[in-house]
């Protein structure tokens, strides 16, 4: 059996732009995460947003995007996707890791934060399996998770 391509966050460029706004998630997914045309287009008019699209080897499979703003310690995941083609397949664990590593070595950074809407096909149980816990907060029905570094 062949071994995993390696994944990687690469910025999205004039060229790879059209890619990653093709990627998708499942029909039951939707509800969860804005489609990543929408996502890059609020990065762009967000100067503390930090976007990258994700890579298996040098296939494009997903996208994801942090609010920063270094003058707090905490930092939250806006948006994280991966393609429903490509789910399933360790990709996710392996960008989130990745975002997580990066985020841990910024300055003052304590925690990293995320909501999801609960419900068939919320991310929710994904996140807890990568160790963030349910804080009891909510933000427009959408439950707020929490991992402290």
């Amino acid at each position: 059996m062949p071994a995993a391509p390696p994944v990687t966050l690469r910025e999205i460029t004039a060229d790879t732009l059209r890619s990653i706004i093709r990627l998708d998630v499942g029909e039951h997914q939707k509800a969860f995460v804005a489609p990543n045309s929408v996502s890059i287009a609020q990065a762009h008019f967000e100067p503390k947003a930090w976007f990258r699209a994700i890579y298996a080897g040098e296939e494009p499979i997903g996208f994801v995007m942090v609010y920063e703003n270094p003058e707090e310690s905490e930092y939250f995941l806006w948006r994280f996707m991966i393609d429903h083609r490509h789910q399933g397949k360790g990709y996710g664990r392996a960008a989130l890791s990745q975002v997580i590593e990066r985020i841990r070595g910024l300055p003052a950074a304590t925690r990293l934060l995320t909501s999801y809407l609960p419900g068939e096909g919320s991310p929710g149980g994904f996140y807890h399996r990568m160790g963030f816990v349910d804080n009891g907060d909510e933000d427009e029905g959408e439950s707020i998770t929490v991992l402290e570094f």
